[in-house]
């Protein structure tokens, strides 16, 4: 049974509840899911696993959360190479240019993004962005 770490940073609560969503789906799988906040997740445990999910929403111009989140990324950057990554979001305005910038980051750094893009919503996630993040757990799950 695998366990796949969901990491997430939120401030109003939509992206905690994709994080949420998105553990639900890795337990339907038979995984078992590990949502944490950024800030009491552990690097170590990334290291080591083949697979997990980063969640932020976008906050000023279409950028991660400064000041926990985009530090914790830049640390992964350096070991993600082979591994299998989910990324989802919510945003507010704009259009998901932040998500792209993940995705192109994150892949450049080598890892692989489950479906080639992020989950993103507008504000709180719906019924169709909740399956949407259940099925990116169930995909992280099968790795």
């Amino acid at each position: 049974m695998s366990t796949v770490n969901v990491v997430f940073w939120s401030q109003s609560g939509n992206t905690e509840a994709m994080a949420n969503a998105v553990g639900a789906g890795v337990t339907a799988a038979g995984g078992v899911a590990n949502v944490v906040y950024v800030g009491d997740a552990s690097i170590d445990e990334l290291k080591n696993a083949k697979a997990f999910a980063l969640g932020c929403p976008a906050m000023g111009a279409e950028v991660l959360e400064e000041g926990e989140m985009e530090p914790f990324v830049s640390d992964l950057e350096g070991f993600v190479s082979g591994k299998t990554i989910g990324l989802f979001g919510s945003y507010g305005w704009g259009d998901g240019q932040w998500m792209r910038d993940w995705v192109d980051r994150m892949t450049a750094a080598g890892a692989t993004v489950v479906n080639g893009e992020g989950v993103i919503c507008q504000d709180a996630p719906d019924g169709a962005a909740e399956a949407e993040c259940q099925e990116l757990g169930k995909a992280l799950a099968a790795i």
